[in-house]
């Protein structure tokens, strides 16, 4: 249907990359900025340790990727332990070493709230089979990441480091019970660097680096932890690290060598990933949003957009639910109605796509687009309430695919429905929440 296209220089791959890690702080409950802080703690840390620029290249992607894979263990999280699970995750980072803190705080948030005999059974299943899950989520969300990290086009070492983010220096962490430097550097410095950020965002400057010295030995190299206290000596250290200009720090430390300007072709690479990673939040969307940017291609040749115009609106379809990264998975998994607490943080997806998306320059102008894949012609939709006229073409493509691969795919609450029945019911919309040329040229596109 269309040329392959030629590439043109756009932005540098640091700068989307910091961008996107947004992204990732939301489905693992962190503090927005967690992986642009990390990075800067890890960065500076590798610097003191005096490693290569070829090893700060790697550590510098690592940092900011360490939480690619976090979204494929958000549902069984949820079904496991019965609970929200980016609360679970966040609350669970600052939870101490000992085993006797572990326990108290599984207990305490495992089906919080729910009667007692749920409540009994979900802990006795913990109690059961806890080194087989504690290995399940982490192979899962570690392999993942690895994953998109090679769609993403990174080295082998980048994904390995990814991968072992949950090693322990003692031989005490996952998926592998590596030991010492069996461990990729990268995967030591990221893991402390992340236990840094967290402590500091819970308590403090002093009590983060009390808990790195507590975890030397044990989960940490001494020789990081030593060098780490050499960084945090530095008088910009904990200023910069809490300051708005966090940021442009972090993408001013981008290896040389990684930070060549990138194009089109790439930009897709990096819409494709976080896609990956959109659809692993929940097992009911797997491939949904490869298959929403597909369907908008496809229209796009039949409505006659030119082709520049029909790849940047595959770009905006792919990342239309980048949003739902900060829903709870047990709002999305839930097979019942929903209430009007879970609507609300249902409907904040659509703000959180226009906010993610806004904060990348080369991709800003997807973040409206994108945003209001819910609004309805009849101005009942969300975020905005826009209607008529106010809702662009490309938008109203994107909801029409998004509309129909939701009624031809398994959702917590029913079946896929067969296409006749999706189109029949899409043909009942027209007018109200779907436009009727975007609906013809979604049946001449799967015919």
């Amino acid at each position: 249907m269309f040329e392959q296209r030629i590439d043109a220089p756009t932005a540098t791959r640091a700068e989307i990359i910091a961008a996107f890690s947004y992204a990732l702080d939301l489905t693992e409950g962190q503090p927005a900025g967690h992986c642009i802080r990390a990075c800067w703690i890890g960065m500076r840390t590798g610097r003191a340790l005096g490693l290569t620029a070829a090893e700060l290249a790697d550590l510098y992607y690592v940092l900011l990727l360490k939480d690619l894979g976090c979204s494929s263990n958000a549902a069984r999280i949820c079904e496991l332990y019965e609970a929200d699970d980016r609360a679970f995750k966040q609350g669970y980072k600052t939870v101490g070493t000992s085993l006797a803190a572990t326990l108290h705080f599984v207990f305490s948030k495992t089906a919080r709230g729910k009667p007692l005999h749920r409540r009994a059974a979900a802990i006795g299943n913990i109690l059961r089979n806890g080194g087989d899950i504690a290995q399940e989520l982490i192979v899962s969300r570690c392999t993942r990441g690895a994953d998109i990290a090679r769609t993403l086009r990174f080295p082998a070492s980048v994904c390995e480091g990814i991968y072992r983010l949950d090693e322990h220096w003692d031989g005490s962490g996952r998926p592998g019970r590596l030991r010492g430097d069996a461990i990729p550097l990268t995967s030591q410095i990221a893991l402390l660097a992340q236990v840094v950020d967290v402590f500091h965002g819970h308590a403090g400057a002093e009590a983060a680096l009390d808990e790195a010295r507590r975890r030397a030995g044990g989960w940490f190299d001494p020789r990081l932890v030593r060098a780490l206290e050499t960084a945090a000596a530095e008088p910009d250290f904990w200023f910069t690290l809490t300051s708005s200009v966090v940021e442009g720090r972090v993408v001013r430390m981008a290896p040389e060598e990684l930070g060549a300007t990138i194009g089109e072709d790439y930009l897709d690479a990096i819409a494709d990933a976080f896609g990956q990673v959109i659809d692993a939040k929940s097992p009911f969307t797997a491939g949904h949003s490869r298959r929403v940017g597909e369907l908008s291609l496809a229209m796009a040749g039949h409505l006659g957009l030119p082709q520049a115009r029909a790849f940047w609106l595959r770009r905006a379809a792919v990342l239309h639910d980048v949003g739902k990264l900060g829903v709870s998975s047990a709002i999305l998994e839930k097979p019942a109605g929903l209430d009007e607490r879970e609507w609300e943080e249902m409907r904040g997806h659509a703000a959180h796509t226009r906010e993610i998306l806004g904060r990348i320059g080369v991709m800003a102008d997807l973040a409206d687009v994108a945003a209001a894949h819910h609004e309805r012609l009849d101005g009942a939709g969300y975020p905005l309430r826009l209607g008529g006229a106010t809702i662009s073409r490309e938008t109203r493509i994107i909801t029409a695919c998004d509309f129909y691969d939701a009624l031809t795919s398994d959702r917590p609450y029913r079946a896929a429905l067969p296409v006749e029945e999706a189109f029949r019911i899409m043909d009942q919309a027209v007018g109200t929440a779907l436009d009727a040329d975007c609906v013809a040229a979604l049946k001449a596109s799967v015919a």
